[in-house]
């Protein structure tokens, strides 16, 4: 993220990565209501995340490419640098990943380079109950807390059930920022 890219939007900006949870496809919420909010928005996508997303709509909703792979060094940067991030729905594996600091993935990458940068940061799980009884999730928690990354409030849903997305409030990562900016 330290090299400047040939475009910086006049509006700050936000990146929302978008994991693999069925609840993805409707990201197009979180982009209209950070818009709304007077945000740029460009998205970065789990490997396994792009495939539960609209990448055509999205693309043309945000105006930028949706990142999920590694650029060529060299190659220019589709994104600016981001004023803030929304980790929007946020899988048990990426959380996990990210407090234990592996960065396999572009997604993971610039999660764990932001914490460095002091890029404020907040996440909005999406996992099943089964999922969250995990300890090393609760630990996961924790480690992000700590790290001061602002961790939303939604309550895991039943395991092998379908539901859960009508209690998914997808402003709230933006509430969390909003006193950030």
């Amino acid at each position: 993220m330290s090299e400047q890219p040939a475009q910086q939007a006049a509006k700050p900006f936000l990146y929302v990565v978008v994991c693999a949870a069925g609840i993805a496809r409707d990201v197009g919420r979180l982009i209209a209501a950070a818009q709304e909010r007077g945000w740029e928005v460009g998205v970065v996508a789990t490997p396994q995340g792009l495939g539960f997303i609209d990448a055509a709509a999205v693309e043309a909703q945000t105006g930028y490419p949706i990142r999920s792979a590694w650029r060529v060094p060299g190659e220019p940067r589709p994104l600016p640098d981001p004023d803030a991030i929304a980790v929007v729905p946020a899988t048990f594996n990426t959380v996990n990943k990210w407090a234990a600091g592996i960065s396999d993935t572009l997604a993971l990458g610039i999660l764990c380079e932001s914490y460095g940068f002091g890029i404020p940061t907040a996440v909005l799980p999406y996992v099943n109950s089964a999922q969250a009884a995990h300890p090393a999730y609760a630990e996961s928690l924790l480690r992000l807390r700590e790290m001061g990354i602002l961790v939303g409030s939604y309550e895991p849903h039943p395991a092998k059930a379908v539901g859960g997305a009508e209690q998914f409030r997808w402003e709230e990562a933006l509430e969390l920022l909003d006193p950030l900016r």
